[in-house]
């Protein structure tokens, strides 16, 4: 239990520090709030490095014993196709030409091959939605075929209000519904991680 206060009480410092240093203009907060985001950046890239480690130890072991072997080469060899450009030595990083390859060649096609699934998956929920939740459904697709529409290529006069349409539902409602989402979601993660910090959600095993 004291452990658990420990990182609650750090956990409420850095959080109540760069809140702070958003609501109030002082060179002092401003300089250790800045300090806690890069001290945060370098924590995340360490867990990074961390799970990518833990990843390969995993396959190299699979691989070991003989379970899966496709799959973890298949891992093993993205991962090297991903990392092993960026960090020869000489290399610019994420901006060396390998890498951009890499991107180019590789992810990019995969990512769009996965993208194109979207749309035959799109119809076969939206089937289903139709035959469990009617209104529900029909006013998904309806926004939907309203999004898809003022988004059409369209010359002229019709292209240029569409575009404007556009920016206006872009900028006014879906800005309203994803800020409502995101302020929806951040006051309901900050209660649950005080809960589990504080032990209220159950003693510390």
């Amino acid at each position: 239990m004291i452990r658990r206060s420990v990182y609650a009480v750090i956990v409420a410092a850095a959080g109540l520090l760069v809140l702070g240093d958003l609501a109030i203009a002082n060179p002092a907060l401003e300089s250790a709030a800045g300090f806690v985001n890069r001290l945060l950046v370098v924590l995340a890239a360490a867990a990074a490095l961390a799970g990518a480690l833990a990843l390969l130890v995993r396959h190299t072991g699979r691989l070991r014993q003989r379970i899966d072997s496709a799959g973890s080469v298949a891992v093993l060899v993205g991962m090297a196709l991903v990392l092993v450009p960026g960090l020869v030595p000489g290399s610019s990083g994420a901006g060396a030409p390998a890498v951009r390859w890499v991107v180019d060649a590789l992810m990019a096609p995969l990512i769009a091959a996965v993208f194109s699934l979207l749309f035959p998956l799109l119809l076969a929920a939206a089937q289903r939605g139709l035959r469990l939740r009617v209104r529900e459904t029909a006013l998904m697709l309806a926004a939907a075929a309203a999004a898809v529409i003022l988004l059409l290529p369209v010359g002229g006069d019709a292209g240029t209000a569409l575009v404007a349409a556009a920016g206006w539902v872009e900028s006014v409602p879906v800005a309203a519904v994803f800020r409502g989402l995101l302020l929806g979601v951040a006051a309901i993660g900050a209660l649950t991680a005080a809960r589990i910090l504080l032990g209220v959600d159950g003693v510390d095993e």
